[in-house]
């Protein structure tokens, strides 16, 4: 038998009912109503920027702020296979990429674009080898730089680090930060019990499936939290509709959200099986292109930052690679946030952005 804790969902609407008078429910509603139903949607990611190169879906960006180019060491920042890259540049005054360009710094994206069908044999190899190094190449000529800065988050990071460890010798990448990246998958929380090889059928649902649809990893993620993820969530616009700062807040958060892509068959089946399933990274078993990955290879001066209130990746993911790889100048940042919110927000703006800004100036010197 299954035991629901419904504390939260009580305490919710506790507070929902008692703050809200019942005068104002109408008009509170119908704006709501009005959120939900006729409102557009935000205008996201409107750091000015050009596209530098190409390659199937992917797509390499160069951001152009009006602030000039203080910085020698260029930034390429990769993210997950699944959602969209924007989450770096959600808005106006709520953008890790604009923070990073008004402060002089060269940064790149490298948007891998929604994969079609004719995607789904992609593996993580074809994007670690074939993609991410040319992308280097073409920055350090652009830039006419000399060094570059590697920048990965979530899965995006998981895939930079691999890249690192393999080329670190090869390319010069200067520094390597990270941002809830997971590396250990020993304990991955829920994620270990509902993956297990035993009962999740990881080659069945890639065989039939092709690509894995974005909406069975965001319902896989809801059910982290599933209350505060469904039902808390309209609760929440509710509680904040008259509060114009909040509603648009919650607008970018829930485009977002809910404008993932598709995750290519192979990749996926790599990433279940190598890494949540095998933990091959950590254990110095994964195999790239028949290259083995080592992450003792990393040198790369690592800034390596853990939300410790992250329940998508958890901090006993984050912290190991600390430990393995070969970098002098090494940094573990623990920061009091989420999986989402260390990327945007009040938090992120206000305490991360100068801390990640502050740490690429001084290794870049």
């Amino acid at each position: 038998m299954i035991n629901l804790d419904t504390k939260p969902f009580e305490e919710w609407m506790d507070r929902f009912s008692y703050s809200i008078p019942f005068s104002n429910d109408l008009e509170r509603f119908q704006r709501v109503n009005d959120i939900l139903t006729k409102d557009a949607d935000p205008q996201v990611g409107q750091t000015p920027k050009e596209l530098v190169w190409t390659k199937n879906k992917a797509k390499l960006y160069r951001f152009q702020p009006n602030t000039k180019k203080t910085n020698k060491v260029p930034i390429l920042m990769i993210y997950a296979l699944i959602n969209k890259p924007y989450i770096l540049d959600l808005y106006p005054g709520n953008s890790l990429i604009e923070h990073l360009t008004e402060q002089g710094h060269d940064v790149y994206l490298l948007d891998w674009g929604t994969a079609g069908y004719e995607d789904r044999h992609m593996k993580l190899d074809d994007y670690i080898v074939d993609y991410i190094p040319r992308a280097v190449k073409k920055i350090l000529k652009i830039s006419n730089a000399k060094e570059i800065t590697m920048f990965g988050y979530c899965m995006g990071g998981t895939m930079t680090a691999i890249f690192t460890a393999l080329y670190n010798d090869i390319l010069p990448i200067r520094n390597l930060v990270l941002m809830t990246t997971p590396i250990d998958f020993e304990d991955a929380g829920l994620y270990t019990n509902w993956l297990d090889k035993d009962y999740f059928q990881l080659n069945k649902l890639v065989d039939t499936l092709g690509n894995i649809p974005f909406e069975m990893i965001d319902y896989g993620n809801k059910l982290l939290s599933p209350i505060s993820n469904t039902l808390g969530t309209y609760i929440n616009l509710a509680h904040r509709v008259d509060n114009q700062e909040s509603v648009l807040n919650w607008k970018l958060m829930q485009k977002w959200l809910n404008d993932g892509v598709p995750f290519p068959g192979e990749a996926y089946r790599q990433w279940i099986g190598d890494f949540y399933q095998g933990n091959k990274l950590m254990n110095d078993e994964l195999e790239v292109r028949g290259q083995q990955v080592k992450l003792a290879n990393i040198k790369a001066n690592l800034l390596n930052i853990c939300a410790l209130r992250d329940n998508i990746v958890l901090p006993q993911q984050i912290r190991p690679l600390n430990d393995k790889v070969s970098s002098k100048n090494k940094t573990l940042h623990d920061v009091q946030t989420g999986h989402v919110s260390v990327c945007t927000g009040r938090r992120a703006v206000n305490e991360i952005y100068p801390y990640i800004e502050k740490w690429l100036k001084e290794n870049s010197l």
